[in-house]
């Protein structure tokens, strides 16, 4: 005759932890989709597209800080089970208030977690250094053009450099020739 293992019996701790993992595994999921896409939208040029990306993302955030609030609250009432502080509680020590298989989910769904935040920072340190490239390309661009530093906007007359005639007479301003392509038919 064998022997059966009893089925796990939740407990309500930990329905409260799993639930809370699933719900954090389901924000990473929606912030890393909007990076991914804000990514796509950097590559496309799409100014709109990586502006509603952030917007995604920043309200992600303001969730997670709804999260983060329930973190702390099972970590105290862990702490409180475990007779230790709650910001030292691990999740072996956690386990130890779950049934065996609350347990096994808990760990498992906490690794994918760790898994897809980490795929969330790299794929936001890409988009950093996408942005900057963009706007190093811009940046050189409107040097290039003329559109940089003193050249551009109003200067009042009392400024250095400024005269009262430059500023009343726009045709006694040097012209600055400027080329942004060269073609030839």
């Amino acid at each position: 005759m064998s022997l059966l293992a009893a089925p796990a019996v939740p407990t309500a701790f930990g329905t409260d932890v799993l639930r809370h993992l699933d719900a954090q595994l389901a924000s990473a999921r929606r912030l890393l989709d909007a990076v991914l896409r804000q990514g796509a939208a950097i590559r496309n040029r799409d100014v709109d597209a990586v502006l509603a990306r952030l917007g995604e993302m920043q309200a992600e955030m303001e969730r997670r800080s709804t999260l983060e609030r329930d973190r702390v609250r099972i970590l105290t009432q862990a702490g409180g089970g475990l007779g230790v502080a709650p910001h030292t509680v691990t999740l072996e020590a956690l386990a130890q208030l779950l049934s065996p298989h609350e347990a096994a989910a808990a760990k498992g769904r906490s690794a994918e977690l760790r898994g897809l935040l980490a795929e969330v920072q790299r794929e936001h340190v890409t988009n950093r250094a996408l942005m900057r490239q963009e706007l190093a390309f811009l940046s050189h661009l409107t040097r290039q053009l003329g559109v940089d530093g003193e050249d551009v906007g109003y200067r009042p007359p009392s400024e250095p450099g400024a005269t009262m005639r430059a500023t009343l007479d726009p045709a006694a301003q040097p012209v600055r020739m400027r080329r942004a392509l060269d073609l030839e038919a």
